[in-house]
């Protein structure tokens, strides 16, 4: 029912990351990943080092034993150096190619050229990098150095952090069938380390103009054992033996099945450019069978946070996953939390472990984190998971994961509260993720945990009402501990508040600069405020704005928390002034760093945008609920929503066009847009709309049916004004300047400033 032929590779193109200039470190570099396996490609401006250009390689599930007893960290595992003859010289045009995901360079050196293609191949554990080289450049070379190896000037480059716990190393080298190895063990037990695999063919046909054509395949695995180091020759010897351009068809093609599960394209093209990178770097940093995604995917780097962090970071780094359409992604984190589950009940006090589960803070992928004064960690996750759930409809998860865990998860909470002197139940001092965190503050009633704890509640009795359709049948038996939910829920103390609005906790005002959003979990992520009630909207408001005017501890994350509060009480030019001033503490490359680099900002960035277009939440899907003032063209495809709605939708000249909703699960479905009742309306099956007024619609949908509501007489719908059959999806006009403007450090295109070209 939709017109959907989209250009991709052109649409995509317009928002490659770009460079002219050689990058120079992390935050400028191009990255590539599948998943596992990754490389943040950048040169040096160290003066005995300007030949090399680096790949600097990562791979998620290699973790190092501390001798101190800690969790166990992520370590760096090694590079791959392109050693050049010459100097690399300006200029350098290099591309990260979204559509294809592929990196391409054309490099000038003071002794020739070189070109070359990178790519982390989308199906197999191999990276490989074609290179041509000019006569001069003839005695290029690409050379494997595990951590341990490369020259302390580049760790020193990187900014190595103290706080990051380095293994030593033990190395052993071999070669077998002509492919290289490099078993690397970490002491002192050996029990950890990696193998690395690689090998160069080389092939007829160089380009015009270059002499020189050869491919480098290479493999890293997971431990330094000979089992290990035969999974990493196998995947370079089954690369090397199929044909180049098959096997870069064959990752071309996983890509180009990805990024058409949902379409969005906005007025604004350096933030529909930035949202793009975000969709690549998801998939680059995680898939269904991977890792979860921890603070900074494979591209590892210098950093004191090695590891997975749950007072946001997995959380918000995940949260893109589900408007996005892209739930598969959203599988590493529940195939983390099954595996795991036993480990949840062990992380809280003995006494408690038969019916409760936590997490704390921090720790590696085993979920080893006992939990203390921190405790809502684990009921965030939930959430996250209740997501997966909701805009899957899988009642599997709902019952093999999300019910088991989150009534674990309220228990341990509900173990906690006591009655105050005001018959009320009370919980006692926790941390509140952030706020004087080198304080490590505790406060009573925390905002954080009581809305966290009233969220878990609702959603048991929602999971264990035997009427609802989200209900599972093994919960009608709970007669007695629904009714306590009922009763802990009904005597709750309230969230505390003061006249600027949301208190950190019982006691404790926003009285200091705060990074953090745990303060407002009520209205963003969880949305169980009122937002029917335009007294509670103030108070959200006004607790935004109070947030803000302590300036002194804004972070990325900060801004995106405040683009969705923002957003979800529909005040677009606020949302995206947030997120604009976002862009500009992200890194040339769309990647985030304070003490050391951490990923889940910008992708909660891409959430923001979401927020901004699409939202469901209270049983309402909220069509262009946020757009600033300024949007007056954009368009949606394949969005999805809560209930496993996939929602389309075109806005022009400031009014909305059309929307399609399709319905995956066959769930009621409430709708809120701009459009009045007298919207015509095209439905398959049975089918319908009901006009609630206001804007709203009832529809009723079964499993595979699916609405189009248009504007009356297709006024403000190009295309059925123009007789065409179908309403269409098409990009918005780009604006030219702003194409292409991540990757370098290009802030003068922001202004844009005329560049002259030649007639």
């Amino acid at each position: 029912m939709i017109d959907t032929r989209l250009d991709w590779s052109s649409f995509l193109g317009r928002h490659d990351l770009t460079w002219s200039v050689k990058p120079v470190s992390w935050d400028q570099g191009a990255f590539i990943g599948n998943g596992w396996l990754g490389a943040m490609v950048y040169g040096e401006e160290h003066r005995l080092k300007r030949n090399v250009l680096r790949f600097v390689l990562g791979r998620t599930d290699v973790t190092a034993r501390r001798p101190d007893g800690g969790f166990s960290p992520r370590v760096p595992i090694g590079e791959l150096h392109l050693e050049l003859a010459g100097w690399i010289y300006q200029p350098t045009s290099m591309r990260l190619h979204l559509w294809d995901a592929e990196l391409k360079a054309e490099i000038t050196t003071t002794a020739g050229a070189v070109k070359l293609r990178a790519i982390a191949h989308s199906r197999e554990m191999v990276m490989a990098v074609e290179l041509e080289t000019s006569e001069g450049e003839g005695s290029a070379a690409f050379r494997w150095y595990p951590y341990s190896e490369v020259d302390p000037i580049l760790h020193n480059a990187d900014g190595r952090n103290l706080n990051q716990y380095i293994p030593e190393e033990e190395v052993t080298r071999s070669v077998k069938n002509g492919i290289e190895i490099a078993l690397t063990a970490f002491k002192p037990d050996g029990t950890g380390g990696c193998a690395a695999a690689w090998a160069e063919i080389e092939l007829d046909g160089a380009s015009t103009g270059f002499d020189r054509r050869r491919i480098i395949y290479l493999s890293v695995m997971n431990g330094a054992d000979e089992t290990s180091a035969e999974h990493a020759r196998e995947a370079v010897n089954g690369a090397r033996r199929q044909p180049w351009d098959a096997w870069v068809s064959q990752h071309r093609s996983w890509w180009h099945a990805y990024y058409p599960q949902s379409f969005l394209s906005i007025p604004d093209t350096q933030l529909e450019g930035f949202y793009w990178i975000q969709m690549y770097k998801l998939a680059s940093a995680t898939r269904s069978d991977g890792m979860m995604i921890d603070n900074q995917g494979p591209w590892l780097t210098s950093s004191p946070w090695p590891g997975v962090w749950f007072n946001m970071n997995v959380q918000m780094s995940y949260s893109p996953v589900y408007a996005s359409n892209r739930l598969e992604l959203g599988m590493s984190l529940v195939k983390a939390f099954r595996e795991q589950s036993d480990q949840l009940a062990l992380n809280v006090p003995e006494e408690y472990r038969q019916d409760s589960a936590g997490l704390g803070r921090s720790c590696s992928y085993d979920l080893v984190s006992p939990v203390d004064d921190e405790k809502g960690n684990l009921l965030w996750v939930c959430h996250n998971l209740w997501r997966q759930y909701r805009y899957s409809m899988d009642a599997d998860l709902l019952k093999e994961l999300v019910y088991p865990l989150l009534r674990r998860a309220v228990r341990f909470h509900m173990r906690l509260l006591a009655e105050g002197e005001d018959g009320l139940l009370h919980l006692p001092p926790t941390i509140s993720p952030e706020y004087g965190s080198f304080l490590q503050l505790t406060v009573p009633d925390a905002h954080y945990d009581l809305a966290l704890l009233e969220w878990g509640i609702r959603t048991l009795l929602r999971i264990s009402e035997p009427s609802e359709r989200d209900g599972i049948a093994e919960a009608t038996g709970l007669g007695a501990e629904r009714q306590e939910w009922t009763e802990t829920l009904g005597r709750l103390a309230p969230l505390p508040v003061d006249g600027t609005g949301y208190m950190i906790g019982r006691g404790q005002p926003l009285a200091f600069g705060h990074r953090h959003f745990s303060h407002l979990m009520a209205a963003f992520p969880l949305h169980t405020a009122n937002m029917d009630s335009e007294e509670e909207r103030a108070l959200i408001h006004r607790s935004l704005r109070h947030w803000f005017s302590r300036e002194g501890d804004l972070r990325g994350f900060t801004f995106t928390g405040a683009s969705s509060i923002a957003a979800t009480i529909g005040l677009g030019d606020e949302a995206h002034a947030y997120l604009k001033s976002l862009l500009h503490i992200l890194k040339p490359n769309t990647m985030y760093k304070e003490a050391g680099p951490v990923i889940e900002s910008p992708l909660a960035g891409a959430e923001a945008v979401h927020d901004m277009l699409l939202q469901s939440w209270g049983e309402w899907i909220r069509v262009f609920p946020a757009l600033p003032g300024t949007w007056k063209e954009a368009a949606l495809h394949d969005l999805r929503a809560e209930g496993a709605f996939l929602v389309s939708a075109v806005r022009s000249s400031g009014k909305t066009s059309w929307i399609r909703v399709k319905s995956l699960a066959g769930m009621p479905c409430r709708l809120i847009t701009d459009m009045t009742d007298g919207a015509s309306v095209t439905a398959s099956g049975g089918a319908k709309a009901i006009p609630l007024g206001d804007g709203r619609f009832e529809l009723v949908l079964a499993e595979g049916e699916e609405i189009v509501l248009s504007g009356e007489d297709g006024v403000g719908n190009p295309a059925l004004e123009n007789g065409d059959s179908l309403p269409k999806i098409r990009p918005v006009a780009a604006e030219p300047h702003l194409c292409g403007y991540f990757g370098g450090f290009k802030p003068w295109r922001l202004h844009g400033i005329p560049i002259w070209t030649a007639e």
